[in-house]
């Protein structure tokens, strides 16, 4: 994937940085930004610099820019103080980090989930965020923002098969019997910011709440920076006309996904404490 020129600052980068290792396959659409921005000294200075480059908004064309944590006044509402300001409060650590690279890898999907939020805070009537509970609403749209993963899977009767096995959880037969079609006919692309937290430390039982997207032929012959920009504005959309679809999601234990672990023979697929029947099935 093309990435711009990231500016270069001469101090060290932040030790949480070190952590993640670019290489897991997973990572993969990230990887070529996500090393240049973890080389410079000054990450937030260097996230906000593409930020500007790319012309990244809100949902109100306010551009969006990552301040430090401070900047988010007492008794506000995070996503309000988004909504309102285009300021992402942005701490130094990992979650924080991944959440402006999500930012800056779907703007559009981004942009639309802090639309939804910010219409259930001014529904609730409150711009805290934290006198009255969060609702279902909001917290489905909190679910799909910090776990969500994208299945990517074309549009004809295997791209079929292979969705109904996953909603089935027949895991042997999509990640075993199915095998070949990931990477040619489906792709997994992550996008929760917490759920790549946890990636950064892998353990098997790790699963994501994940939406299903249909795609023509040519999706798949794109570049894969245009592949990512299609899936933005595909799940933008849905999100717009939909609202979060919490309960369209398929579980997904993502070391499962073919290739994102070492071992994954029958036995690693025959966990049931991970990869589970399907209940009443």
């Amino acid at each position: 994937m093309h990435t711009p020129d990231v500016p270069h600052f001469p101090e060290a980068p932040a030790a949480f940085l070190d952590a993640i290792d670019w290489q897991q396959p997973w990572l993969q659409p990230f990887r070529a930004l996500g090393r240049q921005l973890t080389a410079s000294g000054d990450w937030r200075g260097a996230l906000n610099a593409l930020a500007q480059e790319r012309n990244i908004r809100n949902f109100q064309d306010l551009p969006i820019r990552f301040v430090e944590q401070a900047e988010l006044p007492a008794a506000t509402a995070y996503e309000a103080f988004i909504g309102n300001s285009g300021k992402v409060p942005t701490r130094d650590n990992l979650h924080d980090f991944l959440n402006a690279l999500i930012w800056l890898s779907y703007p559009s999907t981004k942009a639309q989930l802090n639309a939804l939020q910010a219409a259930e805070l001014a529904k609730a009537g409150t711009l805290s965020g934290s006198s009255q509970p969060r609702g279902a609403a909001r917290d489905a749209v909190t679910i799909f923002d910090e776990n969500a993963a994208l299945l990517l899977v074309r549009d004809n009767p295997a791209g079929q098969a292979l969705i109904t096995a996953l909603r089935n959880h027949q895991w042997q037969q999509a990640f075993l019997e199915q095998r070949q079609m990931f990477g040619m006919d489906a792709e997994v692309w992550l996008f929760g910011h917490a759920l790549l937290e946890k990636l950064v430390r892998p353990y098997k039982a790790i699963t994501a709440h994940t939406m299903v997207i249909s795609a023509p032929r040519h999706v798949f012959t794109l570049a894969e920076d245009a592949r990512l920009a299609w899936i933005d504005r595909h799940v933008a959309a849905d999100l717009a006309q939909q609202g979060a679809p919490v309960r369209r999601l398929t579980p997904l234990p993502v070391l499962g996904v073919p290739g994102w672990a070492s071992v994954q023979d029958g036995d690693f697929y025959a966990d049931t404490a991970v990869f589970r029947p399907k209940r009443g099935g």
